[in-house]
Order: structure tokens, then sequence, then C-alpha cells
């Protein structure tokens, strides 16, 4: 399996705090014991409205849960770790089965539980974005110069809506505003990194060894890798057209999440989004 399979367990990753994400779990998930044998979430299973079902991300706490994929096991997860996450952020189908492999317990959380937790520890979102955000680099470390995509079929990503920009410039203020003209290169490949860019008006296009990968225009975000990890930018980005953005530093972001978890959720939405298409673009 590569790196950016989302089938592995989060504690796969150097990033992985096992101390933050006990205490995160316990500020507002819930206890629940499975059975040996038991399937606590199917491949390709997918959250439903309609049937009142809700997705869940858990953290072990006893026992053994095997991770299966297309009929073979991908993954063991071990005490302490978290599991089942992607889907709760991206509302993607479940890569892979999880099954308990004896007498089990865990601690479960879904979607408004992850929101109240964030409210009091923002930095698990931190966290959770750089494991997503390492993974990407070991990929693109190990595919050489990158997943680059043809220009015609760059994809145009948004995060935001109109009414939360809206309040996202009530809440930071003219001063976070920036402006760039047509042409003009707002951040490098391989230089340091220090903030995060929401569009407002215009498109950004966003390059890996001068290959367009993704179009970002108004409710996009880009440069958010950097500012979580604190190394150097991934990527290039240049005004396509003239553009208006928020520059959001690391501070801020944190104050947001605690302000709105919506933003943390919508945010990691984004990335675990921009991973997929990476490792598809890989394939």
């Amino acid at each position: 399996m590569d790196d950016l399979d989302f089938s592995k367990p989060a504690a796969s990753s150097s990033y992985y705090e096992p101390a933050l994400a006990m205490e995160f779990f316990r500020l507002a998930g819930k206890p629940e014991s499975v059975a040996k044998g038991e399937t606590i979430f199917a491949e390709n299973d997918k959250a439903s409205r309609l049937l009142l079902k809700r997705d869940k991300m858990y953290l072990l706490l006893e026992g053994e849960v095997d991770l299966v994929a297309q009929g073979k096991s991908v993954g063991k997860v071990k005490l302490g770790e978290i599991f089942g996450e992607m889907a709760l952020i991206s509302q993607a189908p479940r890569s892979a089965s999880a099954v308990a492999n004896a007498p089990s317990k865990l601690i479960a959380m879904d979607e408004k539980d992850f929101e109240t937790a964030l409210r009091k520890k923002p930095e698990f979102a931190l966290m959770f974005m750089s494991i997503l955000i390492g993974r990407l680099r070991d990929f693109l470390a190990k595919s050489g110069a990158g997943v680059p995509a043809a220009d015609a079929k760059a994809k145009e990503s948004r995060v935001f809506n109109q009414s939360q920009l809206a309040a996202l410039v009530r809440a930071l203020g003219d001063g976070a505003r920036v402006a760039y003209t047509q042409d003009k290169v707002i951040m490098k490949e391989g230089d340091a990194g220090v903030v995060m860019y929401i569009v407002l008006e215009g498109r950004v296009a966003i390059t890996v060894k001068s290959h367009v990968v993704e179009k970002i225009g108004q409710g996009g975000v880009f440069g958010e890798m950097a500012l979580v990890d604190r190394t150097t930018r991934l990527a290039s980005a240049t005004a396509e057209t003239h553009c208006s953005l928020l520059a959001i530093n690391r501070n801020i972001f944190l104050n947001l999440v605690k302000a709105s978890p919506d933003f943390a959720i919508s945010l990691l939405s984004a990335v675990g989004e921009r991973v997929r298409n990476a490792a598809s673009r890989g394939k």
C-alpha cells in the first residue's frame, strides 16, 4: 500500500501524538464495546442522512482491530490509535472495513462530538492536517517530480461559501486582506511559508514543477500545508486574474478553530481532498 492509503491508522504517521489524541477523544467521545468478529464499519460504507446514519471515527482503548480492504488485511489498529477518521472528515466512502479480532473497547466520535472537542482542543486539527500533509509530502518525494495534471484538466477547488467568506472577512478585518495583480507570483515552491490564503475574488493557479495541478477560485484555500507543518512550500501560486485574498497565520488559524469548528472541518476536508487528488493523479 502506498503512503496515501486512507485505510492506514493515523498513528502510522510520525506526526501522531497519542496523548493529544486520547485527550481529544475523552473530551466529547462516547465509549463503545464490540465483540470479537464484529464489523465496526464496512468498506465502501457511507453515512446516509435518510437512514439517520452518521460516520464515526474511533480510538482503540482495549483489544485489537484489523483493517481489511478488498478481502486482504492492510493493517492492525493498536492501543491508543485512531482509525476511521477520513470518512468523518471527507464524507467519502470507507476505504476499508474494520473488524474486531478480540473483544474491544473504543471511544467513538461523530461529527458533532468532533466539533465539540475542537472548540476545547484546536491543536488536534493541526496534528490531523500534519498527518495528511506528511503523507502527501512522502508520496511526492517517492514519485520524483510529483504528480502533474494537464492545465485543461486542473480542478478548481472551493472550500468556503459566500456566507462563510463574509463571516471570515468580518472576523479578520481589512488588515488580513492582500491583493495581487494578474500574473503576480504569490508564493514559490521551496520557500518558507508562514501563512495560508483564502481567495475572496479572482482565481489562482497552483503549480508543481511548472505543471498546473489545481485552480483556486473564490472560497478556495492554498498555502495551508507550510503553515501547518512549518516546512517549505510544496507548490507555487500565481494570480491568474486580479485577486483579493485573506492571509491567515498559525495563531489566527487556532483562534478561528476555537471560534468556529466548522472552519477547521472545512479546511481538513479540503486537505484530505487535495491528498486524494494527488493519489489519483499518481495512479
